[in-house]
């Protein structure tokens, strides 16, 4: 059993950009990569493994090879895997969307809902996301503003910063702005329903589809109440400080600035995910080891024990 180095699924969505192909090594005939989904065991986009015995095979078809025990017990609740990690390039404003919850995606769209988590990589001096509504709506206004364009007069604009946490449940009105890269750890989920789009035309020619019944259905018509920001308070452990970001049934996630050599144990319990934003340095278990850098993740099956981190990096550190 060894650490798994993945390679993405990449998507070229229009508002996307050229970071993750400049700045992190994400290969590809792309124009342009808006998002790479670098822990995914989606039918939208499956992680591939890099290199190594297994090279080659999707993260599905190895836990069908070495059983689903490589997930952890903490997984063997879930119908499906219940985490997709991504990086987001955002060259131009998202969508205004919003996600469902588990009964309604399950219902209607046959996969899990999507509560969501945004790691603020990097952010161009001004950029600003909106996260929720700055007034309680009904849903008669709610629809009229999406039907006559409206709508962003009631969305709650936030300024945002490298290191900034948004955690975003089901249900809140939401959009990713212009200028700004991010990390994103979300429910296993591709479900989402558009309902304001800036007037943009598909790669068709045609504007693209907005989903106003099922949002009007989904949609938290109050100002939010928990604020930005981690989870936790930085803790200095040997050889790095970790943060924890947020946690829910879904995934738990750590920022790990590290400067020097720290161990971790990936247990029978969960899988460890690592995906690197800064620098660079060698991750090493019983049995091997190997360099890491900027761009790389890693899939730790549970059980392999416990390994180390060496270097001067930051990365997001994950598990269910």
């Amino acid at each position: 059993m060894e650490p798994l180095k993945l390679k993405a699924p990449l998507k070229d969505y229009l508002w996307g950009g050229h970071r993750l192909k400049r700045e992190y090594g994400k290969e590809t005939d792309l124009e342009k990569v808006a998002e790479s989904w670098e822990l995914s065991c989606h039918k939208d986009g499956m992680s591939v493994i890099a290199d190594g015995p297994c090279a080659g095979l999707t993260l599905p078809e190895y836990a069908g090879r070495y059983g689903k025990s490589v997930f952890g017990s903490h997984c063997a609740p879930f119908r499906d895997f219940p985490m997709l990690i991504k990086l987001i390039d955002a060259e131009q404003n998202l969508s205004v969307q919003v996600h469902p919850d588990n009964d309604y995606a399950l219902r209607e769209e046959g996969e899990y809902g999507k509560t969501e988590m945004w790691v603020v990589v990097d952010a161009r001096e001004g950029a600003s996301l909106i996260y929720g509504v700055n007034r309680t709506l009904t849903r008669e206004e709610f629809a009229s503003r999406i039907q006559n364009n409206t709508l962003l007069e009631v969305c709650n604009y936030v300024p945002v910063h490298p290191g900034d946490v948004f955690f975003i449940e089901a249900g809140t009105l939401h959009a990713i702005g212009a200028g700004i890269l991010i990390a994103e750890i979300q429910q296993n989920s591709n479900s989402t329903y558009r309902v304001y789009d800036y007037g943009r035309l598909g790669a068709d020619g045609k504007p693209r589809q907005l989903h106003i019944k099922k949002a009007l259905d989904v949609t938290r018509l109050s100002p939010l109440t928990r604020k930005p920001g981690p989870a936790g308070q930085p803790e200095q452990v040997k050889g790095a400080v970790r943060t924890l970001l947020g946690s829910s049934a879904y995934f738990t996630a750590y920022r790990l600035e590290a400067d020097g050599s720290v161990s971790f144990e990936a247990g029978g319990e969960s899988f460890h995910s690592l995906l690197m934003l800064q620098g660079e340095g060698t991750l090493a278990w019983n049995g091997g080891s190997r360099a890491i850098q900027k761009g790389d993740s890693f899939f730790l099956p549970a059980g392999l024990g416990v390994y180390r981190l060496e270097g001067r990096f930051t990365a997001i550190q994950s598990m269910v």
